[in-house]
């Protein structure tokens, strides 16, 4: 029998299937539950054991992870009478690494401690390919003492781990990240569109902009899809809709000016409007296109 804390994972999307599955192959007994059968079937496959309901998952369960898209989200699972605080066992461990608003995250801290649930908000940066990868930056916000329990998991999960201060910090940071990601693929999109309409040759530009002040993560990871127009979702322009709303909200409460967030924010909006939202972030080299007179959509 395994010494490591029993594991109960609740949403197995395209970031939380890959992460639970590099959970499994680290060692951990891990129960999933999430609404999509043929994700309950692949979780089973890779080792895991596929739960009927929320209370199933994480009645035994040590540690409790939480991976899904948004505030109201988190909600559902964690509260009622089928939700997670009314199940888990007193001193179980709750980590959410949904990325949702920083008062929900403070919020569900404190419905925790009242059933003697700990809980950390651990939101990632990283995309599918961090979390395929096991790569991921994982931004804390909790209890140290609980940080440190839970750092042999993340480990599993990613590489950069960082406790950011307190319950909420780890949402406010990620929700920094999200404007600096958004920000930087606008920007990369119409660098796309300016040299590809100036008959430069994309791929030689884009490896040399990559090797030099201007290059990033975002473009290391972005750039195919960009040369390619291959916009199958690894982080879906509804949720980065959903996280620009989270940081200009945010920002607004402590009175923190984005003006360029802002802007970006209404180009993800608008082209969440124009039925793109289903498309990967990098899909807002459609609007720079659509802005341009310059598109290669069929």
């Amino acid at each position: 029998m395994s010494n490591l804390p029993k594991i109960a994972w609740i949403g197995l999307g395209i970031m939380g299937s890959p992460m639970a599955e590099n959970l499994i192959k680290a060692g951990y007994t891990v129960t999933g539950y999430t609404l999509e059968a043929d994700k309950l079937e692949r979780l089973a496959a890779a080792g895991g054991t596929a739960a009927t309901s929320v209370a199933e998952a994480v009645t035994d369960a040590d540690v409790i992870i939480t991976m899904v898209p948004a505030s109201p989200h988190v909600e559902a699972i964690a509260y009622g009478p089928d939700g997670i605080l009314a199940h888990a066992r007193r001193g179980a461990l709750l980590i959410d690494m949904s990325s949702i608003t920083p008062q929900t995250s403070v919020d569900l801290a404190k419905a925790g401690a009242d059933k003697g649930i700990r809980v950390l908000d651990a939101p990632v940066s990283g995309g599918e390919a961090g979390a395929v990868e096991a790569v991921l930056s994982i931004m804390a916000g909790g209890a140290q003492a609980d940080f440190d329990a839970a750092r042999p998991i993340l480990e599993a999960l990613g590489k950069t781990i960082v406790l950011c201060g307190p319950h909420g910090a780890g949402q406010t940071v990620k929700a920094a990240n999200q404007l600096i990601v958004a920000v930087n693929i606008q920007a990369c999109a119409e660098a796309v569109v300016f040299l590809e309409k100036s008959g430069v040759d994309l791929t030689a530009a884009l490896d040399v902009l990559n090797g030099g002040l201007a290059g990033s993560t975002v473009l290391t990871r972005k750039k195919d899809n960009f040369k390619n127009r291959d916009f199958q979702p690894g982080f879906r322009i509804d949720l980065h809709h959903k996280d620009m709303g989270i940081v200009t909200d945010a920002a607004r409460t402590v009175g923190a000016a984005l003006p360029v967030g802002t802007l970006v924010a209404s180009l993800v909006a608008s082209l969440r409007a124009q039925g793109d939202g289903g498309l990967d972030h990098s899909a807002l080299l459609r609007g720079v296109e659509r802005l341009s007179g310059h598109t290669t959509e069929s």
